[in-house]
């Protein structure tokens, strides 16, 4: 696996965008990524609605998360049934 900096200058390389481009898409991707799993914590965690959370996030990652949660609730229910 590359460091940070290999993937930095390929991508700077071969999208033929600045390293201040690529570091700016990169800083906002990931705070999109972080505001989402923030928002479904807070959904699972049932301290916001469903509704809430489809319309911060879409029904997509919403129906994502519950349908992950559902298979992790399967897996303990067999792992303790074990």
């Amino acid at each position: 696996m590359g460091s940070t900096l290999q993937y930095l200058e390929i991508l700077t390389t071969e999208s033929q965008h600045s390293e201040s481009e690529i570091l700016s898409l990169a800083f906002q991707t990931g705070l999109r990524h972080l505001w989402r799993e923030h928002i479904l914590g807070r959904y699972l965690n049932q301290t916001i609605s469903r509704n809430e959370a489809i319309e911060l996030v879409g029904i997509d990652w919403v129906e994502l998360a519950e349908r992950q949660q559902q298979a992790m609730l399967e897996d303990m229910a067999w792992a303790l049934a074990n």
